[in-house]
């Protein structure tokens, strides 16, 4: 596998499909020299197998990072950059997210305000903040064309979010999460279109129904295949798949 990026951020990345990317990413033949860790409370019981990892590899910075909270999001920049020491961000993984089994009956306001401010403002924020700093990966990286290696934002999504397909994953209502899903993949094209022009490819992928604590055991897809997939698709994006919605094996799927 050719190498993905110098350097890579990771959102949620203290359990599930988060902890099995930082994983994979320490473990490639050509590993990026720098993988941003980041999770809600490193130091805690939940942080604890992240920052086990992090002990055994270098390469691996774990971060203080809350997504809603925007005060903590700019403190991580400045973590970031004292890492980077005035070398720029390559790669940015927005996959910290939140579940919701809420119905049209039983749903809340607050609920569904909450699963949108992790799902959907908290990517924004980050973005956000880190921005200028994949605009400085795409000016300095000496590579034609859009990809991985150059500047690139990518939003795991959910296959729930598809309008059109949305019911074939499963049957539960979970209607803030299936909102917030389109949301983000509708956010995610905005994106694309917006910064097509600074080189930065934008791309939101489905991970599939994978076993985790929030896909359940019921899943058919383990977190490793589900992740080896990932890494390998995020290898070979290119300019044509920036504002696309990819599953993990690559193929597109509808909105």
């Amino acid at each position: 596998m050719a190498p993905l990026a110098h350097s890579v951020l990771l959102t949620g990345s203290n359990r599930g499909i988060g902890l099995e990317m930082v994983k994979q990413l320490v473990e490639m033949t050509d590993p990026p020299e720098h993988i941003f860790a980041t999770c809600r409370n490193p130091a805690g019981p939940q942080g604890k197998a992240l920052r086990d990892l992090a002990d055994k590899h270098s390469r691996i910075h774990v971060i203080q990072l809350e997504v809603e909270d925007q005060s903590s999001v700019k403190a991580s920049v400045a973590v970031v950059e004292s890492h980077l020491n005035g070398k720029s961000l390559n790669l940015l993984i927005n996959n910290a997210g939140v579940n919701s089994l809420a119905s049209l009956e039983t749903v809340q306001p607050e609920e569904m305000l909450s699963v949108f401010n992790t799902n959907v403002v908290g990517p924004i924020l980050v973005v956000q903040e880190f921005l200028p700093l994949l605009k400085k990966a795409a000016r300095e990286t000496a590579t034609e064309g859009m990809s991985c290696r150059k500047a690139a934002i990518i939003n795991i999504t959910s296959k729930l979010g598809s309008i059109e397909r949305g019911f074939e994953v499963m049957m539960d209502p979970m209607l803030p999460y299936r909102a917030s899903k389109a949301a983000l993949n509708m956010m995610t094209v905005c994106m694309a279109w917006e910064l097509k022009g600074d080189g930065i490819l934008c791309t939101m992928i489905h991970p599939g129904w994978v076993k985790t604590d929030m896909g359940t055991e019921k899943a058919p897809l383990s977190v490793e295949c589900s992740v080896r997939g990932i890494l390998q698709v995020l290898t070979n994006l290119s300019s044509s798949e920036t504002g696309a919605f990819l599953d993990w094996e690559g193929r597109r799927l509808p909105w």
